[in-house]
């Protein structure tokens, strides 16, 4: 699918990180980009920067996303791409001092990464099945999620973000094949250690000590190399159904 003018994208935890690197690169291919997040003022500036709509969204409530859905489309019309990149990575052990990990947050987790993800893919499915097709293969649309390196090689304490990313993961494959008849190409994403705004608070010595810990490069990956893998998944009508691992080859140690 050729990115231009004639297209509109969702991009889910659009105001930073991952998210706002994705709705830059997809802006500057002239494709009319609605952000959603929790940040109204970073979410408000990054639209602003790249010429499109802010619309405060939670991913963990059912109306508040089918009123991002209908603003985004009342104002761009009918998305063709979807990019989910909400996510929350905190930190807690199975058990810890004689107390379990708190259940409310492991369903959190869940909530925002897995049921999240799925919520805004299953919406934008549904419309992206209505359109005309626009490749000759008959595609009509394009849904990238985000999973991490987590999903597989989960660290001490990321018992609750590695089940989430786990399951993305695991959806990919299914979801394809359900929106096979559509011409919906799905894909998934999974990031190694990136320059996301968590990472960036660290000092530079503790940055600098992770980046040494991935092989080639051995640095922080880059959020706009995050954006690049999500144009060649939508230029490339053949990728579809999986997930790519996005890391310089690491393989996280236990801790």
């Amino acid at each position: 699918m050729k990115l231009d003018s004639s297209l509109a994208a969702v991009v889910t935890g659009g105001a930073s990180g991952l998210g706002a690197a994705t709705a830059r690169m997809l802006a500057a291919e002239g494709v009319k980009v609605a952000l959603f997040d929790r940040n109204t003022e970073q979410g408000e500036d990054m639209a602003a920067d790249v010429g499109g709509l802010f619309v405060n969204v939670d991913v963990t409530d059912q109306v508040s996303v089918e009123q991002g859905f209908a603003k985004a489309r009342e104002a761009h019309g009918q998305e063709r791409i979807l990019v989910n990149c909400a996510g929350i990575a905190p930190v807690a052990k199975t058990t810890s001092r004689g107390k379990p990990h708190p259940i409310d947050m492991f369903e959190k987790v869940i909530g925002v990464n897995l049921v999240g993800s799925f919520r805004c893919l299953s919406l934008a499915a549904t419309g992206m099945a209505d359109l005309e097709p626009v490749t000759p293969d008959g595609g009509r649309g394009v849904i990238v999620s985000t999973a991490s390196v987590a999903a597989f090689d989960g660290q001490i304490g990321q018992v609750a973000y590695a089940a989430s990313k786990a399951g993305v993961a695991g959806m990919t494959l299914p979801v394809a094949r359900d929106l096979s008849k559509s011409g919906i190409r799905v894909m998934t994403i999974a990031p190694g250690i990136f320059e996301t705004p968590m990472l960036l608070g660290l000092s530079q010595e503790v940055q600098d000590s992770l980046g040494q810990q991935v092989p080639f490069p051995s640095r922080l990956g880059k959020a706009s190399e995050y954006a690049k893998l999500v144009k060649s998944i939508c230029e490339n009508d053949m990728l579809n159904g999986e997930t790519i691992r996005l890391d310089g080859a690491i393989r996280m140690a236990p801790r």
